[in-house]
């Protein structure tokens, strides 16, 4: 391809669009299928290596070797969707990952710092995919030792449980949160109740240009000791903001430019 100084072809530029929207369309920011597990098994973070790493992200974890406990982030590639209690906290209820892919994120509120995921670069997030681990999932829908049954005996008690995403900027100031419910009881048509069992994409673009994104779980199920549903959600490829608008407006003006000539 021979062009002129200071003169691009329509050729070159549709090429160039073609190139960089058909490059990001795989460009997550995660999908944690970087990383590296046995089949049906999961990494909570017992090495002490305080986080993990997957594409642009790093993701929080707290293990604490004398409880042989942890919250903030674990990912997971176990099928099982069957299992109830906390036997099933790294299981997401789909079975799958997001799209059929192997591995998922679990997230789990509990003493330390929230679950966060800190980019290596500051974006926007467009959003990323949702859903409930089996913990949860089975407690919200029949009770589970302390939780309750949501919905109560008849159906009518309208109860929530609900999943929040703080942005945070560079300087850790707070752009904005946003809510998903992860199960919704709410309202007056019991036909309407609903738990999350596939994954559901979750919009974050209102939070705007972010370094962080930090997660926290609430509940109309909350006792003497804080919230009885189980602190319990999972995750799953997080996408950055698509370019294509951008690239085909830019295109279309060195196009006209272009034809000026």
């Amino acid at each position: 391809m021979v062009l002129q100084r200071g003169v691009i072809s329509e050729t070159a530029v549709l090429s160039i669009i073609a190139l960089a929207i058909s490059g990001g369309a795989n460009a997550f920011i995660a999908d944690f299928e970087d990383l590296s597990l046995p089949p049906e098994s999961y990494w909570n973070g017992s090495d002490g290596s305080g986080g993990f790493t997957s594409g642009k992200a790093n993701f929080t974890n707290n293990y604490n070797v004398d409880y042989g406990s942890w919250d903030g982030f674990a990912y997971s590639n176990i099928t099982d969707t069957a299992t109830v209690g906390m036997e099933g906290q790294y299981n997401a209820i789909p079975g799958l990952g997001q799209g059929g892919s192997p591995n998922y994120a679990i997230g789990y509120v509990g003493w330390e710092e929230p679950p966060a995921l800190t980019l290596n670069a500051p974006k926007v997030v467009d959003g990323l995919y949702v859903t409930n681990d089996n913990y949860a999932y089975y407690a919200v829908l029949n009770g589970y030792m302390s939780s309750k049954k949501f919905g109560g005996e008849n159906g009518d008690d309208q109860d929530w449980f609900k999943l929040t995403v703080t942005g945070k900027d560079a300087g850790d100031t707070a752009t904005g949160t946003l809510d998903f419910y992860l199960a919704d009881y709410r309202s007056d048509d019991n036909s309407q109740d609903y738990i999350v069992n596939t994954w559901e994409y979750f919009d974050l673009t209102a939070l705007g240009t972010v370094k962080k994104l930090e997660f926290s779980l609430s509940s109309s199920d909350v006792g003497d000791w804080g919230m009885n549903t189980p602190a319990y959600f999972a995750i799953d490829t997080v996408v950055p903001e698509p370019a294509t608008v951008l690239l085909l407006g830019m295109g279309s003006v060195i196009i006209a430019r272009t034809r000026k000539r």
